[in-house]
């Protein structure tokens, strides 16, 4: 197809704008100019961190209720002799491994047949039925469940119609870990399809025809394979499980909080913010630890950058 001499002059006209914003000197750096607004938003992001270690430094004064200008590990240690504090971290970390396994566990076979479908028909299915969470919010998706598990819901309408007695299915910790294992399987799904489309079915095909049988070729070879997205979408939903605030508030009826719930808590009810940044200082630092040290066990290949992989 032969290019209109407009194209081509609009092109050499774009390539002389280009010339002139960014000469040949600098072309050395273009990579960083791409990654210039990550590193804004990461550097915006250890300010605000920066803020919040130097609150939790500063006990609440009770007579002022403004921070005390002395220095202290107060409210660290307030953390760790508070019995509250331990159950609420203990609570939030076993909810944070649950929601992991059950996602990643419901998340790999949905993504095997994603990909390995032949039938185009079910893979724009089980498309429409990923993508279609992204278009509600997790607060509507949360009182959603709540019009389905109540004690007036469909379910226990459903229950009641029959003549059995209702059920009390919200309200408590397994509807939270239910409630975010369903917001957290999207996530799981969208890191595990890479991982899994990058494997050709030839190689199952291969390691069947050397005498595995389906389910030896799926443990044995691809799960293997396919590690960095497992592990991606492993920390990707303990992280977010971890720091989540609307799915314990909402479906726990405030009986089940997490370390977010405390930290508004600490925030916006007990107007202490000395101790709400430690809650924060805390909650980043046992998510950073364990990200590090999951990334140290998994190998540096599962990172996706050149290296020695462990």
């Amino acid at each position: 197809m032969n290019r209109s001499p407009l194209s081509g002059s609009f092109l050499d006209a774009l390539e002389a704008v280009a010339a002139a914003l960014w000469p040949v000197r600098l072309r050395g750096a273009t990579g960083w100019l791409f990654i210039a607004p990550a590193l804004l938003l990461v550097g915006l992001l250890l300010i605000g961190l920066g803020y919040m270690l130097e609150y939790s430094l500063h006990e609440l004064d009770l007579s002022t209720y403004r921070l005390q200008e002395a220095y202290t590990l107060g409210n660290y240690a307030v953390l760790v002799d508070q019995p509250v504090y331990r159950r609420v971290l203990l609570r939030t970390l076993l909810a944070a491994v649950l929601v992991t396994a059950i996602t990643l566990f419901l998340a790999v076979p949905y993504a095997y047949v994603m990909v390995r479908t032949p039938s185009s028909m079910l893979r724009k299915l089980l498309l429409v039925a990923l993508f279609l969470p992204f278009f509600i919010g997790q607060v509507v998706r949360a009182y959603g469940w709540l019009i389905i598990l109540g004690k007036e819901g469909i379910i226990n309408s459903m229950l009641d119609a029959v003549g059995l007695p209702a059920m009390d299915l919200i309200y408590h910790y397994p509807a939270v870990v239910f409630g975010l294992v369903q917001y957290m399987l999207p996530f799981a799904v969208l890191l595990i399809v890479p991982a899994i489309t990058a494997i050709g079915e030839d190689i199952e095909l291969a390691a069947e025809s050397l005498g595995a049988n389906w389910l030896q070729a799926f443990w044995y070879v691809l799960l293997p394979m396919a590690k960095p997205g497992l592990v991606g979408a492993g920390i990707v939903v303990f992280t977010l499980t971890l720091t989540d605030f609307a799915m314990p508030e909402i479906l726990g009826g405030g009986t089940t909080d997490f370390i977010a719930s405390s930290i508004y808590d600490s925030f916006f009810q007990l107007s202490n913010a000395g101790l709400g940044a430690a809650l924060s200082i805390a909650l980043v630092t046992i998510g950073s630890v364990l990200v590090a040290i999951v990334f140290h066990l998994a190998g540096a290949g599962t990172l996706g950058v050149r290296g020695q992989a462990e």
